[in-house]
């Protein structure tokens, strides 16, 4: 594509290194859920400059794209989730907890790099760390946002509408770079018939969907499918396959800020459901 180059933009944030500290304010720290000690499964939680035990926070919930990825650009990706940034561009270290989620392996044993390992053990690992973080950490299970950039745009729906129990949850998502059933990859459920079952959980929940260069393939297949819901879309100006552009104090950035405060503003019933499902 003849885009411009987004590296000549200087970012003005940077996500905080990954620590093993205890959880505090304006840190990123390792975790990881009691079922999984002494695995290499791992999470990782960063509470907002402003947090207080006293108080409750939105929470953004973040999958990372396929590692092992360099774009024709040169853009990188790791698939790791100490290397997700994007709900620390939305937040900006404020405001709200920020949770990045991995994919389980085969053997439940690591975090997954590239696509999805196990679904199952990913899906319930995703229900569990989003009740540890709103029970222990103040997460309002009414304003959680699912986020996630390539594979974790996809993911958005793959893994965030798999079934009933976790579609409840998000109040809202925020796909950057791709979307799930737009085209085959060549993993099981990759399919338009069963993307639009997936699809179908949203029950007219918004979504943001942004892509480099253009939103239109994405536009095009929400039409076919005639599914109704809020559907913002971002096109960005750049060639770069990445999710750093949230780094950058760009037009598209501030309105999805705007978007996402808008979102969390108003209350929503369905992470309210999920909690007292789980509980």
């Amino acid at each position: 594509m003849h885009l411009p180059e987004l590296r000549a933009i200087p970012p003005d944030l940077v996500a905080p290194e990954v620590t093993r500290e205890s959880p505090t304010r304006g840190k990123r720290v390792y975790q990881t859920l009691a079922e999984y000690e002494g695995s290499e499964v791992h999470h990782v939680l960063y509470l907002p400059t402003d947090w207080v035990p006293s108080r409750t926070f939105p929470l953004i919930v973040e999958y990372p794209g396929n590692g092992l990825h360099i774009s024709e650009h040169g853009d990188v990706c790791t698939g790791m989730v100490e290397d997700a940034c994007l709900g620390y561009g939305i937040s900006g270290g404020e405001r709200f907890l920020w949770l990045c989620l991995p994919f389980i392996s085969p053997d439940r044993t690591c975090n997954q790099l590239q696509w999805w390992g196990s679904v199952e053990a990913t899906v319930q690992y995703c229900k569990d760390a989003v009740r540890q973080v709103c029970n222990e950490f103040g997460g309002d299970p009414n304003r959680a946002l699912l986020t996630g950039f390539s594979r974790g745009a996809i993911a958005c729906n793959y893994v965030g509408l798999h079934d009933d129990e976790i579609a409840s949850l998000w109040r809202g998502f925020v796909a950057h770079s791709h979307y799930d059933g737009v085209r085959k990859w060549g993993y099981p459920g990759d399919d338009r018939r069963s993307a639009l079952q997936r699809l179908q959980r949203m029950h007219g929940r918004p979504q943001f969907i942004s892509h480099e260069g253009s939103t239109q393939e994405v536009e095009q297949y929400l039409r076919f499918t005639g599914v109704q819901a809020r559907f913002t879309f971002q096109p960005l100006p750049f060639r770069n396959h990445t999710d750093t552009w949230a780094l950058r104090d760009l037009p598209e950035r501030r309105r999805l800020r705007q978007w996402v405060r808008s979102t969390v503003a108003s209350p929503s019933k369905f992470g309210q459901e999920l909690m007292v499902a789980l509980r």
